[in-house]
C-alpha cells in the first residue's frame, strides 16, 4: 500500500479529516432557536458572568479540545511552517474524537517565539477546557509549556513529550518483566535529548530507574561537557552525569537502549556491546534506529518501534485520549508527573501476560481510554 498516494487522494476527496456537528441533531424550531440563540442564550451568557465556573456546564468547553502547533518540528519533517502542520493538527483531533469522543479544534500559529506563542495561545485559552500542544520545537516547547501551565487554570499537556514518555515507560515495564529484569537496576541508554527524549527520561527517573545515561549528537551527556544549553545542563540532574564519552561507550553494559534520533543509527556492533538479551526501543519515525529484523538477528530480546506495521508500536493515541477524557471529565486543572506515571501503569496492567512480541496495548483496544481517563483524578 502505498500510504503517501492514499493520504493525498483521501485529504483531497474529504477536503480534511474532521467537520463539526450538531449536538442536538433534529430541525430547529422556533423555540429551541430563541432558547438556543436570541433572546434566550443572553441568561446562559449571564449564567456565566456570575459564575465564571459555570463555563464547561453551559458550553461545549467541557469536552473540548485546542490542538496547537506552529509547525516548527512537524513529525519527522522538521520545521515546514504553520499550514502544512494543520493536517498533522486534524489527524491529532481525529484521533481525540475517534478513540475518546473528544472534540477538538485544530489551531495553527503563525508566531514562533515562546513569547508569542504563549500569548496567543492564552488569548483563545478561554474558548476551551484543555490544551494540546503538538509539533513544536525544543527548546522552545519546554518554555512554552510551562509557561503556560503556570498561567493558565486548564490542563496543558505537550503531547510529543510527554505522551511519548508515558507509552515508553508502559512498554518497558512489561518488556523487563519479559527479560525479567528488576527496572530499580537496569542501566538505561537514551539518545536524543529534545523534546521526547528529554520527557522520557524524566519520567523514567520519577518511576524509579536512575542509571540512565542520555546522549546527543555529541555523545554522553556530562558535568565535564562545556557545549550544553540550558535545557541539556538542567537535564544533568536526572542522569549519571559522571560518565563522559562517545554513544559506543555508553552503550557497554546497556540493559535498554531507547532511541529518539535517527534512522539506522544502532548496528549489530552496537548491540553486541549490550548487556545478553538487551531491550530496544526504536523510535525513530518513519524509519527507526535500527530495523526489528536486523535487532533480532543480533540478540535483542524485546524491540519496540514507533511504527505500526510492526509489534510494539510506541503510540501517544495509546496516551492522550484517555488522558484528556480524564482531565475533562473529573475537572483536573493540571496534569502532573503522578497522573502520567498512573496512565504508564495502566497500560502496563491492560497487558496481563506480556511477550516479546506483546508488551504494549493495541490503540484498538477498548479498554485503553477508559482505563487511562480513570486514573487522571
Amino acid at each position: 500500500m502505498n500510504y503517501d498516494e492514499l493520504a493525498l487522494k483521501l485529504h483531497e476527496q474529504y477536503g480534511g479529516k474532521i467537520t463539526i456537528k450538531l449536538r442536538e441533531e433534529a430541525q430547529l424550531d422556533r423555540d429551541k432557536l430563541s432558547a438556543y440563540y436570541s433572546p434566550g442564550v443572553g441568561a446562559v451568557s449571564r449564567a456565566i458572568a456570575d459564575d465564571p465556573s459555570a463555563l464547561p456546564r453551559y458550553t461545549w468547553t467541557n469536552n473540548l479540545v485546542a490542538v496547537i502547533s506552529d509547525g516548527s518540528a512537524i513529525l519527522g519533517l522538521g520545521d515546514l511552517g504553520p499550514k502544512a502542520a494543520m493536517p498533522v493538527m486534524e489527524g491529532k483531533a481525529l484521533l481525540f474524537k475517534h478513540f475518546a469522543g473528544i472534540d477538538s479544534v485544530p489551531i495553527v500559529l503563525d508566531v514562533h517565539t515562546p513569547d508569542e506563542i504563549v500569548a496567543a495561545v492564552k488569548a483563545i485559552a478561554p474558548s476551551f477546557g484543555a490544551i494540546n500542544l503538538e509539533d513544536i520545537s525544543a527548546p522552545k516547547c519546554f518554555e512554552v509549556e510551562e509557561r503556560l501551565k503556570r498561567e493558565l487554570d486548564i490542563p496543558v499537556f505537550h503531547d510529543d513529550q510527554h505522551g511519548t514518555a508515558v507509552v515508553t515507560l508502559a512498554g518497558l515495564i512489561n518488556a523487563a518483566k519479559v527479560t525479567r529484569r528488576d527496572l530499580e537496576t537496569v542501566k538505561v541508554v537514551t539518545v536524543g535529548a529534545g523534546a521526547a527524549g528529554t520527557a522520557i527520561i524524566k519520567l523514567l527517573h520519577t518511576y524509579g530507574i536512575h542509571n540512565i545515561v542520555a546522549v546527543d549528537s555529541k555523545g554522553i551527556l556530562s558535568d565535564d561537557r562545556t557545549d550544553l544549553n540550558d535545557e541539556k545542563r538542567a537535564l544533568l540532574e536526572y542522569v549519571d552525569s559522571s560518565v563522559s564519552g562517545s554513544f559506543e561507550m555508553a552503550l557497554e553494559g546497556a540493559d535498554v537502549f531507547i532511541g529518539v534520533s535517527k534512522a539506522g543509527l544502532l548496528t549489530p556492533a552496537h548491540i553486541a556491546r549490550m548487556a545478553t538479551n538487551p531491550i530496544i526501543f526504536a523510535l525513530a519515525n518513519p524509519v527507526p534506529e535500527i530495523m526489528p529484523d536486523l535487532a533480532h538477528d543480533a540478540g535483542v530480546a524485546v524491540i519496540a518501534t514507533g511504527r505500526s506495521d510492526f509489534p510494539n508500536q510506541v503510540n501517544n493515541a495509546l496516551a492522550f485520549p484517555g488522558i484528556f477524557k480524564g482531565a475533562l471529565t473529573n475537572g483536573v486543572p493540571a496534569i502532573t508527573d503522578e497522573h502520567k506515571l498512573a496512565a504508564a501503569e495502566a497500560l502496563a496492567a491492560l497487558v496481563e501476560t506480556p511477550t516479546a512480541e506483546h508488551i504494549i496495548p493495541s490503540p484498538f483496544d477498548e479498554r485503553v481510554v477508559p482505563a487511562v481517563a480513570n486514573v487522571i483524578c
